[in-house]
């Protein structure tokens, strides 16, 4: 796929900072106690420096990175679920995120009720939701289960439902963390599949995996994260093989034609 020109995700200088409490308090109430007092302190983690990066309309762009390297981070700072500590993160367009196990559901609601949540959640109407319902249901396969609380799916029924709401209508921005290696070969073929149309729709698509071959298959860009710093942005078949030599087949090139005879 060409790569497009209309940007519609903008990274200026991304920074993003946690800080985490050195103290283990087990309870509110010590937290409050240890607040007052003006006992508590923090460790600073970086999980994002000074990201830059453009991503066009239609580009599907793989990510990939160590544990820790940022990459979940990244998706939350585009998503809008957490704010750069300095930089500047720009979106154009309705961004459907479908980010680490379970996020946005209730796992004491049923799977029916847990679709008109989380589709209210990225900005669907009851409406709309009411008309794809069935649709979501057929999807994900669940069957009678989509009356069972979610707090009794296996973590690959969680992860069908999440996939069949955050692609039952044809997404402007689709971003994926690890989720289309949950279920079984066949779910993950099906989840393929969608994912092909939601590109053909002209959806710009962001996915971590580690999965090389996924993401030489699918992606027509490829960005490396480490330590919180893009340290590569290219082809997919390039970085990859930089990230992770042994893990990925060497780029293949066309042998140079015989002199002579």
């Amino acid at each position: 796929m060409a790569r497009a020109t209309m940007p519609v995700i903008r990274l200026d200088d991304v920074a993003l900072r946690y800080r985490l409490a050195k103290q283990r308090i087990p309870s509110l109430k010590e937290y409050a106690i240890h607040l007052l007092r003006g006992a508590l302190t923090y460790q600073e983690l970086w999980a994002l420096r000074d990201v830059s990066f453009t991503i066009g309309r239609g580009e599907v762009v793989g990510i990939v990175g160590r544990n820790g390297a940022g990459k979940s981070t990244l998706l939350k700072v585009i998503s809008g679920i957490l704010k750069p500590t300095r930089g500047r993160a720009a979106v154009t367009g309705r961004v459907s995120p479908l980010l680490e196990l379970g996020t946005g559901f209730d796992y004491e609601l049923t799977g029916r009720e847990n679709i008109m949540l989380n589709a209210l959640l990225l900005g669907r109407s009851r409406r709309e939701v009411r008309e794809r319902f069935d649709a979501i249901v057929d999807f994900s396969e669940l069957g009678d289960f989509i009356d069972v609380p979610l707090r009794n799916y296996s973590s690959g029924m969680t992860a069908r439902l999440g996939f069949s709401i955050a692609t039952a209508w044809d997404p402007e921005i689709l971003i994926l963390d690890e989720v289309l290696v949950v279920g079984d070969a066949a779910f993950q073929q099906k989840c393929h599949r969608r994912l092909r149309e939601v590109l053909a729709s002209g959806a710009t698509v962001l996915m971590v995996s580690h999965i090389a071959r996924m993401l030489m298959d699918e992606c027509s860009r490829c960005l490396w994260l480490a330590d919180g710093h893009l340290v590569a942005d290219g082809l997919p078949a390039e970085v990859l093989q930089r990230y992770d030599p042994e893990g990925v087949a060497p780029v293949k090139r066309e042998p140079e034609p015989a002199v002579g005879g």
